[in-house]
């Protein structure tokens, strides 16, 4: 059973167990949660959000560093999560750590308490960047967490950053590369956004920092997600979920509430304007899947309008019955 298409339990332990405080990061703000729930408080919260068997149902703890607890707090967590499992109303736990808080040691413990899934924070594997972030940890932890993950038999998820503190293009998509090697099963990709309450906020505020612009953000990106798919590597997430609590404290940066959205229309208007690039004729009609007729025409039609300005063409781009992630191009008479 893949755990991308299950119904996910989240259970927000903002900054538990984190030995540090990355310069990008205040979960509190981001997640709209002041504090992490006790494991009493968990077993409450689950058995309302589980009143009957669910089956496909994950539980995920995010939003702090789980390992990073002693591990007799780990284990009163998974306990109570594990209770739901065996009683039918869940499949298994997913959890987020850092790259230097995971061993083998530990991957099996983890895996033996009904844990499926991993999410690794590598953010970047450049190890400058890492160090201006305040990680705590360098690109060789990242490999070998990720190696542990795997070898414990749990689906690895990874975690990175574009326009972290001293990144730049060659840096993320060597980073993006070199994840590639690590096989993950899954991938989110997050713009950094400067908060209010992270020392982010405060380099940004003394001219130290830049956020990338919307365009560059949705660029780089596009460019991270066609690298990774092209290897067979979901990419599950583009962007933070929005939401009210992250819209107050957002200061600066490539925030939009369809981030995702933006990123693959543009890699849906990079792919047409290759195939239009010879095609001959002044009008085309572009036949897509009915399910992608919004990414492929772009938000408010922009796509369809860029696609004009370049080929000069008068273009319409309707649904029909192509293939997900495929389109038709017929000439108009």
């Amino acid at each position: 059973m893949s755990f991308h298409k299950n119904l996910i339990v989240p259970v927000f332990i903002p900054h538990k167990g984190c030995p540090h405080l990355c310069a990008f990061c205040n979960q509190r703000n981001i997640s709209g949660v002041s504090a992490a729930p006790a494991p009493e408080e968990v077993s409450e919260y689950l058995s309302d959000a589980l009143s009957r068997e669910r089956p496909e149902a994950v539980i995920a703890f995010y939003g702090g560093t789980f390992t990073a607890m002693p591990q007799p707090e780990q284990k009163k967590y998974l306990s109570v999560a594990s209770g739901f499992i065996s009683g039918g109303f869940a499949y298994g736990i997913r959890l987020s750590t850092r790259p230097d808080e995971i061993d083998a040691e530990l991957a099996r413990f983890l895996k033996e308490h009904n844990v499926k899934t991993v999410e690794l924070g590598v953010q970047s594997l450049d190890d400058s960047v890492l160090e201006k972030s305040g990680r705590g940890h360098t690109g060789a932890d990242a490999v070998r967490a990720a190696k542990a993950v795997k070898d414990a038999g749990m689906e690895l998820g990874i975690q990175l950053m574009a326009g972290l503190p001293g990144d730049d293009r060659d840096k993320f998509l060597h980073t993006v590369h070199e994840t590639v090697k690590m096989s993950p099963d899954f991938v989110r990709i997050y713009p950094v956004l400067v908060v209010e309450g992270s020392a982010l906020a405060d380099m940004w505020r003394r001219g130290e920092y830049a956020p990338l612009s919307l365009f560059e953000a949705v660029e780089l990106c596009a460019q991270g997600v066609e690298i990774f798919e092209a290897a067979g590597i979901r990419v599950i997430r583009l962007g933070l979920q929005p939401g009210e609590d992250l819209e107050k404290s957002l200061l600066a940066g490539p925030y939009h509430p369809s981030f995702g959205h933006l990123v693959r229309s543009k890699i849906a208007l990079d792919n047409m304007l290759r195939a239009l690039e010879n095609l001959e004729g002044e009008a085309v009609e572009i036949i897509v899947n009915p399910r992608e007729l919004s990414i492929y025409k772009g938000i408010r039609a922009a796509n369809v309008r860029e696609l004009s300005r370049s080929t000069g063409k008068e273009i319409k781009i309707t649904s029909g019955d192509a293939e997900p992630g495929t389109f038709k191009i017929r000439p108009c008479t």
